[in-house]
């Protein structure tokens, strides 16, 4: 591996949330610029109406929230291996398939880290989640077809995939002084994926570390799924969520189901949802809640909501509340978060994520004292609760910090070196 000159290729962390690209050049940061000075570029696309145009990243959430008419879509690596990837939407007033709008963030990238980089990239390394899809290997395999058809279409040449957290380890291993033995814990927008990897200064030269990686798992839970429990649970009752019927039934669930997942938002604006939601009106005890519901998607706040309830869940982290303020829906509306409120609601998810980190050490034949670091990586990495079920599996291993947003780019970039020179 020649250590003189800059990569000829390079890494892209496609996230659920946010996005990066990476660059191996001696002595520098390998993370580019995508979004003025920031590595990060939210992966989110807005199709401004007015201006007929797509715009990406922190520009396209400022127009979206600025009221700009449009179309806002987000999370929209949760479309790989879900059936919507194979149906199209309709944007600027024409149909378009989810995957070409994958292939257009993709190549927003693409050009991106081209023009801060000063040069053409044909050559990339792609993050993936261990799994796609749970349980099942063929969409799990499409997933990962369709992911490198929008990289070819966007012009790379060569395309090849690392997992997420074993890029994380790469990134993590470029520090340390001694051998360990590392559990990678990445906890991602849609995905949480786990590696047992053996690290050490020495072995960072060998080219095929494939006799490294000791063991690796992953569920599909993210932190999209943390905002959506917490929004179920802190949120929709405002707006009717658990409402009883005249025929003492509770009211049907699907438009707050729709209204606290990224990727449905745009649902509940459908003509058929708002009829249905209409009909419903009369047949509800106490209507204040739909009523509410029926303002805010008036105003298109779908999103909005989101936003909300996700900056809820961040201060949660820190704090043991937080208050949304909703005067805009109605003078006066407030919803109180609680990190109590917010544990119970996402319990059953952590207790997947812990019941999956406990079998992974057995899997590579080791025991839970056998491990040395947990390195934490990914935005939702930070949920309190979540690090107190893992330190409980593993009390004797030690906790590192990774860059929540830029370990796996940087890794993907020594991936990147490594195979393209």
């Amino acid at each position: 591996m020649h250590t003189s000159s800059p990569a000829r290729a390079c890494g892209i962390d496609f996230g659920t949330s946010n996005s990066t690209v990476g660059w191996w050049r001696p002595a520098c940061e390998p993370l580019i610029a995508l979004e003025d000075d920031q590595y990060t570029l939210p992966s989110v696309v807005f199709f401004n109406v007015e201006e007929r145009r797509p715009v990406y990243g922190r520009l396209a959430l400022a127009e979206y929230l600025e009221g700009y008419e449009g179309r806002l879509m987000r999370s929209l690596k949760s479309l790989l291996g879900s059936k919507l990837l194979k149906s199209e939407t309709t944007v600027l007033g024409s149909a378009m398939p989810f995957k070409d709008i994958l292939g257009l963030f993709l190549g927003t990238l693409k050009q991106r880290a081209e023009t801060s980089a000063d040069r053409a990239f044909d050559e990339v390394v792609l993050g993936r989640p261990v799994f796609f899809v749970d349980d099942d290997p063929q969409a799990d395999k499409e997933a990962a077809d369709t992911l490198a058809a929008a990289a070819k279409k966007i012009g790379f040449k060569d395309v090849s995939f690392q997992y997420e957290p074993i890029a994380a380890a790469f990134d993590y291993e470029s520090r340390i002084e001694r051998e360990e033995r590392v559990l990678i814990v990445d906890i991602g927008g849609g995905t949480s994926d786990f590696s047992l990897v053996r690290l050490s200064p020495e072995r960072r030269q060998i080219d095929d570390r494939q006799g490294d990686i000791l063991a690796t798992s992953g569920v599909h839970i993210g932190g999209t799924d943390f905002d959506k429990q917490l929004s179920l649970q802190g949120v929709m009752p405002l707006f009717g969520y658990g409402s009883r019927m005249k025929s003492d039934a509770p009211m049907p669930t699907s438009t707050h189901l729709n209204l606290a997942t990224w990727h449905t938002i745009n649902a509940v604006y459908a003509q058929a949802s708002l009829r249905a939601l209409q009909n419903m009106r009369y047949d509800i005890v106490d209507p204040t809640g739909i009523d509410r519901l029926f303002n805010l998607i008036e105003q298109r706040a779908g999103h909005w909501l989101a936003m909300q309830v996700e900056q809820g869940k961040i201060e949660l982290t820190e704090q043991d509340r937080y208050l949304i303020d909703f005067a805009r829906i109605e003078a006066g509306l407030q919803a109180s978060l609680t990190r109590d409120g917010f544990e119970t609601a996402i319990d059953p998810l952590l207790e997947r994520i812990r019941s999956n980190v406990s079998q992974l050490p057995a899997s590579a034949g080791l025991k839970h004292d056998d491990i040395d670091t947990v390195f934490f990586t990914g935005g939702s990495s930070a949920i309190p609760a979540l690090r107190q079920r893992i330190a409980a599996l593993l009390p004797s291993a030690r906790h590192v910090e990774g860059n929540r947003f830029g370990s796996i780019g940087s890794g993907l970039a020594i991936e990147a070196k490594k195979r393209y020179g």
